[in-house]
């Protein structure tokens, strides 16, 4: 009786609360099973499980022409896994053609039209949004931004912005010219590429596809030159992969500027990222997912595809993504095998992880400086700083003398070198990192605390440290480094300060928080060290030495105070 009665209720809330109920609903739609798995589906969906909540859609479809909620969801989703084409056919079948007035509907027809060459029909589904979205700033400059690059196509002129969209207009017009073979392409590429406000490397790649497609091929070699394996991205290390080997047909399989549908692949990205930049992956997914449907060819994509699923901790898809990535491109394999690696370490530990990728390392035959450079870092993660030091040692051997990649690898080589107990060899690999860089803060942070852990030349110490700080303010490590050294040197009013704000930044940092009870100790505010002390004993990253001083100090308070 009782389930009969919440049967009753949810049809009476679909009918009269969502414009679920019509006359052309027949009353049979409305069973437990079908309102049941459009529920679940509803729970799953808000609830992040996309996999769960298309099961439960594809379950109750006979619903779906009579709620547009259930379509907009259900679309999503089925974007979400990759599956547009068949996102497409189910807004192109749906017989209430009222329900499909949604944003994800009109953006999926137009790439439809764009995919199969059908620029006037692209242009017929622009127009019926103007009016329906005009309202939202960020889906109107997505629809904007596509009626610009339509225009270009079809009539091959610049159409200039109505509206200024900042970095956003200024890349939408560098491929416009780049389609239309403008001479300016270079100027505009060059600009983008060396903007200093933001990181646009990532444009060296369309800037060398252009290139290898206008047969300037030395030029592109030029530009490789400079691209280092070890500090690029997976994308620019393929490039200079490709350059290096005589592959430079490979830019043009995968990337074009000639078609269209390439450059709105490009665009789709762009507003991936803009998502992701605000840890939205959800929706960074959802149009990542249309710019592969767009241009399936750009691979690279997939690995951002994947990187943010595993943000977001879903590890099984990750890995499902991670599966595109095969041995015969050594780049993204690798990618592969790191990405696995981290989900071991996360679901399991860092022993089993660290077995897995040192397995695969020894699988590949010569590996370049990147992987080298990997699996070092693996190692030093993992504590193993014996086996971090042999294999950066391999590169540093290597490396240019001068080079900024040879002091980032002098700073890491001397961390293991320290964490080690070997000290002099430390301290000569992390000053000769600062006489190539002096002014890199991190590093000079890093030789100053491990001074100050050693008792070693504390005033030099503080020198260094006020030059991290003065310019890195508001890094907490360095902040905490500082404070600490003052506390070293008796100056507690300036310890103090410092000390307070480093754990005002890092309130979960044990060692913040042991070095802001020892100042609040010395400054005669015992119950205050206490409590902070105390905070200690309930984090996670605490180890057992950290918890047996704590507890000591917690009974004895500082000796000698």
């Amino acid at each position: 009786m009782f389930a009969k009665k919440i049967k009753f209720i949810l049809i009476i809330l679909l009918m009269y609360q969502n414009p679920l109920y019509s006359q052309s609903t027949s009353f049979k739609d409305f069973n437990s099973k079908n309102l049941s798995n459009y529920f679940s589906g509803i729970v799953a969906f808000e609830n992040k499980d996309n996999s769960s909540a298309l099961d439960f859609f594809n379950s109750s479809k006979i619903l779906i022409n009579h709620h547009n909620p259930y379509l907009k969801k259900y679309v999503y989703s089925l974007v979400l896994e990759n599956k547009v084409s068949s996102a497409i056919n189910l807004i192109k079948n749906n017989k209430n053609k009222e329900n499909t007035n949604f944003f994800d509907a009109y953006l999926l027809l137009i790439l439809d039209s764009l995919k199969k060459n059908d620029l006037d029909k692209a242009s017929v589904y622009l127009e019926k949004t103007t009016n329906l979205f005009q309202n939202d700033k960020f889906n109107s400059a997505i629809l904007e931004i596509l009626n610009q690059y339509i225009y270009v196509f079809k009539e091959k002129k610049i159409l200039k912005n109505k509206k200024n969209y900042g970095k956003l207009s200024i890349i939408s017009e560098t491929f416009q010219r780049c389609f239309l073979e403008d001479k300016k392409t270079d100027v505009y590429f060059l600009n983008l590429i060396n903007d200093l406000e933001a990181d646009y490397t990532r444009y060296n790649f369309f800037y060398l596809s252009y290139l290898i497609d206008k047969n300037k091929v030395d030029k592109a070699k030029k530009i490789t030159k400079n691209i280092h394996y070890i500090n690029t991205t997976l994308l620019l290390s393929q490039a200079k992969s490709w350059i290096e080997n005589n592959n430079e047909e490979k830019f043009l399989e995968v990337f074009s500027c000639k078609n269209y549908n390439d450059i709105i692949g490009e665009y789709l990205f762009l507003i991936s990222n803009l998502y992701s930049s605000q840890d939205d992956f959800e929706k960074s997914n959802f149009y990542l997912n249309l710019s592969n449907f767009l241009n399936p060819k750009f691979i690279f994509n997939l690995s951002l595809v994947a990187e943010n699923q595993y943000l977001n901790e879903e590890y099984k898809k990750t890995k499902k993504t991670l599966k595109n990535f095969k041995k015969e491109n050594k780049f993204y394999f690798w990618y592969r095998v790191k990405k696995e690696a981290q989900i071991i370490s996360n679901q399991r530990n860092k022993k089993e992880s660290l077995n897995y990728i040192s397995a695969e390392f020894n699988k590949i035959e010569q590996p370049n400086e990147k992987m080298i450079f990997d699996i070092a870092n693996f190692y030093k993660n993992s504590e193993e700083y014996e086996k971090a030091i042999e294999y950066y040692t391999q590169i540093i051997d290597n490396i240019d003398n001068n080079s900024e990649i040879k002091s980032d690898l002098l700073y890491r080589r001397g961390g293991s070198y320290e964490r080690s107990g070997k000290y002099e060899k430390a301290d000569k690999d992390l000053l000769h990192s600062l006489k190539i860089n002096p002014d890199d803060a991190y590093v000079l942070n890093y030789l100053a605390y491990s001074w100050l852990e050693r008792d070693y030349k504390i005033n030099e110490a503080i020198v260094m440290l006020e030059e991290a700080y003065a310019s890195k303010k508001n890094d907490p490590y360095i902040i905490d480094s500082i404070g600490w050294a003052y506390y070293l040197v008796n100056d507690y009013s300036k310890a103090e300060k410092f000390l307070k704000r480093a754990v005002e930044l890092m309130p979960d940092d044990p060692i913040v928080n042991d070095h802001y009870g020892d100042i609040l100790w010395k400054l005669n505010r015992r119950i205050q060290a206490r409590y902070f002390w105390n905070n200690i004993l309930k984090m996670d990253d605490a180890g057992e030495e950290m918890l047996d001083k704590i507890n000591i100090k917690l009974v004895e308070g500082l000796k000698n105070s």
